[in-house]
């Protein structure tokens, strides 16, 4: 291939899927794979072994079988970066680029197993519905696994048209901030389009991701964001604001305004996958409290000098902000140890000597009563 060509090649790759988010390092890391002749595309769809990627000679049909190995969060996914062999039926995914982030939740299994839900994500819009009550735990459990994957957060109250007034609205508002310390939080109708605006220029600038359960409105969200019906919607009952899963896979929307958006099913479950981190996030001020416990292992249930807990009586940290993130770090911890032995092996010293701690004071305890 000569000089000219090569350099009209790399421009109509990067015509075609700079839409998708192609630039400049993505080319880089595809070097090697393009010396080999193979395609750059990126994964829209991903269903029973085989992907949509949309790749500069037009959206081709791919099978995954050449890249599944045992680790499940090692298949392709929608989001990914991928060399595509150019002909050859069936065509196959080579392998795909090292991913700049995932968003990862923990099967159902007993197993443990991590599920990569979407890759390469920027922004990780979490839509709660406002036609039911707020479930604050649920979402700090969306924001932890959001902040784990690498993308910055972004809650969107939705449905806030069927919110009476601004004064409920706001408090609303000032409920979930509190929630989600550092996040920023939006209000959008899709019906009137009041926020969308705004919603807009957010997921302009990458791609980003939508979450949430079924009847939060993702749908017809991302409708409204890319102005046309390509999604489903059906409604919410009525009895409890769910809907029926009318998204059934991801899929990967290339949006009018610039930016890339991937829809996901309602999440039933979002259980966490080794989400420390995360977590901490989520829970930022109390990570922030505890640096200023007397102990520097500080559990924060009855130990003097406990910043934490002194917090909660003087009413800057609400109680229920406490119980979600214990309830959270046991979750992670159960998971942790389950998949990595010296983590298992420290969490078994740690719960003997907090056995021997509760023993001794009990024997404490008892000895009082005999004196």
């Amino acid at each position: 291939m000569t000089s000219s060509s090569s350099t009209s090649s790399t421009s109509s790759v990067f015509s075609a899927l700079a839409p998708y988010g192609w630039d400049e390092a993505w080319a880089d890391a595809f070097a090697s794979y393009d010396a080999e002749g193979l395609l750059a595309g990126r994964v829209v769809r991903v269903d029973r072994g085989q992907c949509d990627v949309v790749t500069a000679a037009g959206m081709l049909r791919a099978d995954t079988a050449f890249v599944t190995p045992h680790d499940p969060l090692r298949v392709v996914c929608t989001g990914d970066w991928v060399a595509v062999e150019p002909g050859g039926t069936p065509r196959y995914v080579r392998t795909y680029l090292p991913r700049r982030t995932a968003f990862v939740r923990s099967t159902s299994s007993k197993r443990s197993e991590g599920q990569i839900l979407a890759a390469n994500v920027d922004h990780a819009i979490v839509a709660v519905s406002l036609a039911v009550e707020l479930d604050l735990g649920r979402i700090e459990r969306f924001l932890a696994l959001a902040w784990e994957s690498g993308a910055q957060p972004v809650v969107v109250l939705t449905k806030a048209d069927l919110v009476p007034d601004d004064a409920t609205l706001g408090h609303l508002v000032q409920d979930v901030e509190t929630t989600a310390p550092g996040v920023p939080v939006l209000t959008v109708s899709a019906l009137d389009g009041d926020g969308l605006d705004v919603l807009t220029a957010v997921v302009s600038g990458g791609t980003s991701v939508l979450l949430g359960q079924s009847g939060a409105g993702k749908s017809t969200l991302a409708n409204a964001l890319v102005g046309a019906e390509v999604m489903e919607v059906q409604a919410a009952r009525d009895v409890d604001g769910k809907g029926r899963h009318t998204t059934t896979t991801r899929n990967l929307l290339a949006l009018p305004g610039g930016g890339v958006l991937i829809d996901t099913p309602g999440l039933r479950g979002v259980g966490l996958f080794d989400a420390e981190t995360g977590v901490g996030q989520v829970f930022s001020e109390i990570e922030e409290l505890a640096g200023e416990c007397r102990f520097h292992d500080c559990a924060h249930e009855s130990e003097p000098g406990c910043a934490v807990l002194d917090a909660i009586e003087d009413g800057r940290l609400p109680e229920r902000r406490l119980e979600s993130y214990r309830k959270l770090i046991r979750e992670n911890q159960r998971i942790v140890a389950k998949t990595d032995a010296r983590v298992r092996a420290e969490l078994r010293r740690e719960w003997k000597k907090r056995g021997a701690e509760g023993k001794a004071a009990m024997e404490a305890k008892r000895g009082g009563r005999w004196q």
